[in-house]
C-alpha cells in the first residue's frame, strides 16, 4: 500500500520496520540517521511513498528504496553465519578473488536499514575471497565451511554475527558519528547481479 506525506511541521518522512526473530519478513523501506536524499517521483521505485510533483520537488525524504524478498528459513553453519537462498541463480558461482556486482540491503537485527545499494540506483562492485569485505560477506557470497557459493542471478539472505561482521568496535564512522555500533548482528539481502566486466584475465 502507499501513503502520502501530510505533515506541515516537518519535511521528513520516517517509516519503521519490524522484524521477527528468526524468520525475516523484509519490508520495502526504513529510515537511517543522517542519510537524507532529494528524490522525485521517478526515484521512488519501491512505491511506498506517493507525492504530487510539487511535493516531490519541495520535500526532502529520508528513505532507502529496497526490494522485499519472500521469507526463507535460515541455515546456520559452524562459524555462526546464517544463510538461506530465496532463489539459486542460473549462472556461474561467485569467483573468489574477482570483482563482482551485487545489489544489497543491510539491516540491523531489529530490521532497521543502515545501508543499501538500491538508494544509489546501481550495484556495488566488490572483491570476495581475499579479505576485502567482512568475513560474513566473504563466506556468505563466496561460500566455504558448509556454505555453497552464490551463483549469478541468485538472491540470498544472510545473518552475520558480530565476530564475522565488525566485532566489538563501531564501524561506518564519520566525524565521530558511527552508523554501526559495536557487537552488531547484521542482516543482508544479497542479489548477485553479475561478474564485473573489468576483471583482468590471467593465464592458466
Amino acid at each position: 500500500s502507499s501513503s502520502s506525506s501530510s505533515s506541515s511541521s516537518s519535511n521528513f518522512s520516517h517509516l519503521v520496520v519490524n522484524n521477527a526473530k528468526h524468520t525475516w519478513k523484509w519490508t520495502s523501506i526504513a529510515p537511517i540517521k543522517k542519510c537524507i536524499f532529494d528524490v522525485g517521483i521517478g526515484l521512488l521505485a519501491a512505491s511506498v511513498l506517493v507525492l504530487s510533483p510539487l511535493e516531490a520537488n519541495a520535500t526532502r525524504i529520508e528513505y532507502y528504496a529496497t526490494v522485499g524478498e519472500p521469507d526463507c528459513e535460515l541455515t546456520y553453519v559452524r562459524s555462526g553465519l546464517g544463510y538461506c537462498d530465496v532463489s539459486v541463480g542460473p549462472g556461474k558461482p561467485a569467483p573468489r578473488g574477482q570483482l563482482i556486482n551485487i545489489h544489497y540491503t543491510a539491516r540491523f537485527a531489529d530490521g532497521t536499514v543502515f545501508d543499501s545499494s538500491y538508494k544509489r540506483g546501481r550495484p556495488l562492485t566488490m572483491r570476495i575471497g581475499v579479505g576485502k569485505v567482512t568475513k560474513g560477506l566473504d563466506q556468505g557470497i563466496g561460500g566455504g565451511e558448509g556454505v555453497p557459493p552464490m551463483q549469478i542471478g541468485g538472491k540470498r539472505k544472510l545473518r552475520i554475527p558480530p565476530p564475522l561482521a565488525y566485532g566489538p568496535e563501531p564501524a561506518g564512522c564519520f566525524n565521530g558519528d558511527c552508523n554501526i555500533p559495536g557487537n552488531a548482528t547484521l542482516l543482508y539481502d544479497i542479489n548477485f547481479v553479475e561478474i564485473y566486466s573489468g576483471n583482468r584475465s590471467f593465464p592458466n
